[in-house]
């Protein structure tokens, strides 16, 4: 239940104080609820005008898994290059551990060499 609420607006009520999520393509790790909910809106609403879309997603003993596509437009400077208004449908995959009724870590999978390829038209 924590985990489908929070899929629908990354609401940080729904992560732990001393949260931990790590960016798995460049082993970046963001710690603590106000920096998570800080990074995922400057790439949701800053680099990004987009959302997750869930394909799937599995949920079992404090764990859950969302497969999702990162849908929307390039409106920011990400990873050098600046806003280009390009449309982008990037796969996801983050693995989640909750405890206590909030999320306590996520590993973000995001094919970022696939991002890139869509934002510069290479």
């Amino acid at each position: 239940q924590v985990l489908e609420s929070y899929w629908l607006d990354h609401d940080p009520r729904h992560v732990a104080e001393d949260a931990v999520f790590t960016m798995h393509p460049t082993g970046e790790e963001i710690r603590g609820r106000d920096a998570i909910a800080k990074h995922l809106a400057g790439f949701y609403h800053g680099a990004l005008e987009a959302r997750a879309v869930r394909t799937n997603a599995i949920f079992a003993d404090g764990q859950g898994v969302l497969e999702a596509r990162v849908q929307g437009r390039h409106t920011g400077l990400f990873a050098g290059v600046p806003a280009t208004g390009r449309e982008v449908d990037v796969p996801l995959c983050v693995t989640y551990d909750v405890s206590g009724g909030k999320i306590q870590r996520a590993r973000i999978y995001l094919l970022v060499n696939v991002l890139l390829a869509q934002i510069t038209g290479g």
